[in-house]
C-alpha cells in the first residue's frame, strides 16, 4: 500500500508539470501530445497496484459450497396385519436374511428409449392418499389404504383413483360374488397397497423371506407390494399399455391376500390368468389382465408352485 500511494503521489506531481508547460506553450501548439508517456506510465502502474492491493486484502469472493438438505419428513407407517402367507409375482427366491439387498442408491434408468429415470431406492417412508371410495362389489368389505412411498413423483391420489377402479371392476374380484372393497385413508384396514422403489419394495417383501431382487412385486402379510419400475414401466408384453399391467399386478397381488396361487397357462390360444406369472412369458397365452372374463367366467389354468 506504502508504494501505491507513492506512485500516486508521482503521478500527480507529473500531471501539475505538464499542466504547468502547457500553459505556457500557445494554445495552437497542445496538438503535440508532449509528455503523455511518463503520464499514462505512472497512472497505469498504479491502477494495477491498486488492483493486486484489492485482492491482496480480500477483494476477491471467499470460497464455499452450499450445505443445505432437503429433508422429506413423513409418518412412518408400519406393518399392517394380513391373513395371507407371502407370495411374490415374479419369480424371486427365498431370501436368507430378514432384510433383502435393495441394491445401489441413486437412480436407475428406464430402458432404452423411455427416457424415464427412476430411483432405485427410498426412504422407506409412506404418504397416503386421502379420502376414499364408495363400496364395491358385494360381501364381505375389506378396507384397504392406499400409500406411495415419500419423494416419488406420483400423486397418492392418483393412484388411488387408479387402484379405486381396478378393484371396482366387473372383471376383477368382485365377480367372485364373496369379495367387496373400499379405500379409507386411515384406521384399521384388511390390506394395504403400496407403491415403493425396488429397494423399499425388496426390504418389506424380505421381512416375509422372498427375495424380490429389485424387479418383482409381492404381498406380503398384509402390504400389497408394487415395484415402481413395473408401475411406471410395466414388462415387454405390456409395455404399449401400461394401464393394463397395472391392472394385472393389483390383481394378482390382491388375489395372493385372498389366498389364491399361481397358475399356468390354459392353453395355446387362451387369455392368460390374472394369476399366472405373466413377467416369465405368456407360454402361448394372450394377453389378459383380469381374473374374470366379461360374462363372470374365471379365467384360470393349471396350478404351479
Amino acid at each position: 500500500m506504502t508504494v501505491t500511494l507513492w506512485l500516486t503521489m508521482t503521478a500527480h506531481k507529473v500531471l501539475s508539470f505538464t499542466t504547468r508547460r502547457r500553459r505556457r506553450r500557445p494554445a495552437h501548439a497542445s496538438g503535440q501530445r508532449r509528455g503523455k508517456g511518463p503520464l499514462w506510465a505512472g497512472l497505469a502502474a498504479t491502477t494495477v497496484l491498486g488492483v493486486a492491493g484489492f485482492a491482496a486484502v480480500g477483494g476477491a469472493p471467499p470460497s464455499g459450497k452450499d450445505a443445505g438438505a432437503e429433508a422429506g419428513a413423513t409418518e412412518r407407517t408400519g406393518p399392517t396385519p394380513g391373513r395371507t402367507t407371502p407370495r411374490p409375482s415374479g419369480s424371486p427366491t427365498p431370501s436368507s436374511g430378514a432384510a433383502g439387498a435393495s441394491g445401489s442408491s441413486g437412480s436407475s434408468p428406464g430402458p432404452s428409449g423411455t427416457g424415464i429415470s427412476l430411483p432405485a431406492t427410498g426412504p422407506g417412508t409412506f404418504v397416503t392418499a386421502s379420502g376414499g371410495s364408495e363400496k364395491a362389489g358385494t360381501g364381505k368389505t375389506l378396507r384397504y389404504r392406499v400409500d406411495v412411498e415419500t419423494g416419488l413423483a406420483l400423486s397418492a391420489e392418483g393412484v388411488a383413483e387408479e387402484v379405486d377402479r381396478i378393484l371396482a371392476d366387473p372383471r376383477g374380484w368382485t365377480a367372485d360374488g364373496t369379495s367387496a372393497f373400499q379405500r379409507v385413508p386411515g384406521g384399521t384396514t384388511d390390506f394395504v397397497v403400496r407403491v415403493a422403489t425396488p429397494g423399499t419394495v425388496d426390504k418389506i417383501c424380505a421381512q416375509g423371506g422372498l427375495d424380490t431382487g429389485g424387479r418383482f412385486n409381492c404381498s406380503v402379510g398384509g402390504d400389497v407390494m408394487v415395484n415402481l419400475r413395473r408401475w411406471e414401466l410395466a414388462t415387454p408384453v405390456y409395455a404399449e399399455d401400461v394401464p393394463a399391467y397395472r391392472a394385472l399386478i393389483i390383481n394378482h397381488e390382491v388375489g395372493h391376500f385372498l389366498g389364491h396361487g399361481h397358475v399356468g397357462c390354459p392353453g395355446a390360444g387362451e387369455p392368460a390368468p390374472a394369476m399366472m406369472q405373466q413377467i416369465k412369458g405368456m407360454n402361448g397365452c394372450v394377453p389378459n389382465v383380469w381374473p374374470y372374463d366379461s360374462e363372470g367366467n374365471l379365467v384360470t389354468g393349471p396350478a404351479v408352485p
